[in-house]
């Protein structure tokens, strides 16, 4: 592994410490998203509650942190609050309940941060839910070394081409598989809705997929999946990128496509209202683009996988269009489609939370 010592963690001499009784003491990692759509998390001990129960959304307490260090408040009035809104199990800490608090920025009047795409996103959830939203994301991803570089990619120059890396088996197709399978325990240990994880096109890119979830919380789940896989990385001395087209060139680039049903779209018949869905997407394509995720014109080309930028296409069984009709779903005539447009870094509250407000109607 081209990393130094230091930058690994030493389970060896940490466990010491974990392994040591908390004698109560509930430890809570407080997760936030930043202004540049990474995580952020600070730590916080908490008493037993009185009644024995265990802490939860009402009951744990509002923290802040400095929004001037993150991009998200001005120095002189540097106070973000965190207000709880998941609770997770820890995988790290693991026992004695401690707990992973995935939580919503809100500003010091009252009113949610310029960069909390949650709250907008659960009204829509709410005001909708009659409609049994569900979704399923599938995220890619690529990891680097310490210098910037894909694991398995020479110093100067380039693997051998795309063909033999998805779903890759072997030495020389695939690299570091144990931070995927340490992902996807640890996420199925925190109650994430985790359903599968492979190999992608492009050397040293992966995915996972979360999901089905309903409504809100599949913005929760994704977003604590991102948080242990950059706990998980950390532990091993790698980088995660969620740039949409890392290496320009003949390389597939990165996307977080975006699988979409509801009650209506799932019963005999329903791919009436699918195709009436697929129409309003239409109507709206470039208010789509605008929030599908940073740097996407690199990766929406009309190449590799993917639909130009400028034209909404759909189709069945075609990976080249904005949006796939599944084979399956268009014999059967009922199911969900898939939203192939957004990017790997696409905040997913503002992806799930556009798809319904196309097709339903804002709030």
């Amino acid at each position: 592994m081209a990393t130094t010592d230091a930058s690994v963690s030493r389970s060896e001499i940490v466990n010491k410490y974990t392994d040591l009784d908390q004698r109560g003491i509930v430890i809570a990692e407080y997760v936030w998203i930043d202004s540049e759509g990474n995580t952020r998390s600070k730590t916080r001990t908490l008493e037993p509650r009185d009644d024995g129960k265990q802490w939860d959304v009402e009951t744990l307490p509002i923290w802040n942190f400095d929004g001037s260090s993150t991009g998200q408040a001005p120095g002189e009035n540097s106070d973000v609050y965190l207000r709880p809104c998941a609770v997770y199990p820890d995988p790290f800490r693991r026992g004695n309940n401690n707990i992973i608090v995935l939580t919503e920025c809100w500003n010091h009047d009252g009113t949610p941060n310029k960069y909390n795409y949650r709250h907008e996103c659960a009204k829509l959830m709410q005001a909708h839910a009659e409609t049994q939203p569900w979704f399923g994301l599938e995220q890619e991803y690529t990891l680097l070394d310490l210098n910037d570089r894909p694991y398995g990619w020479p110093t100067n120059g380039f693997p051998a081409p795309q063909g033999p890396y998805y779903c890759g088996v072997g030495a020389g197709r695939v690299v570091q598989r144990d931070i995927v399978e340490s992902h996807l325990r640890a996420c199925i240990y925190a109650g994430v809705k985790i359903s599968g994880t492979n190999a992608e096109v492009s050397k040293s890119q992966w995915e996972f997929q979360v999901g089905p979830c309903v409504g809100i919380s599949m913005g929760d789940d994704l977003w604590v999946a991102r948080y242990i896989l950059a706990r998980v990385a950390e532990d091993f001395g790698v980088k995660v990128s969620l740039h949409p087209k890392l290496i320009p060139g003949d390389w597939n680039g990165a996307g977080m496509h975006s699988n979409f049903s509801t009650k209506e779209m799932r019963e005999d018949g329903g791919m009436k209202a699918i195709e009436a869905a697929i129409k309003k997407l239409e109507s709206r394509h470039m208010e789509h683009i605008a929030v599908y995720g940073e740097d996407n014109e690199k990766r929406l080309t009309g190449r590799h996988e993917t639909g130009a930028i400028d034209t909404f296409t759909y189709g069945v069984a075609n990976r080249g269009a904005s949006i796939r009709i599944p084979r399956e779903v268009a014999a059967k005539g009922c199911g969900y489609f898939e939203d192939r447009r957004p990017a790997s870094n696409a905040d997913p509250y503002r992806v799930t939370g556009i798809l319904m407000e196309t097709i339903y109607g804002a709030v």
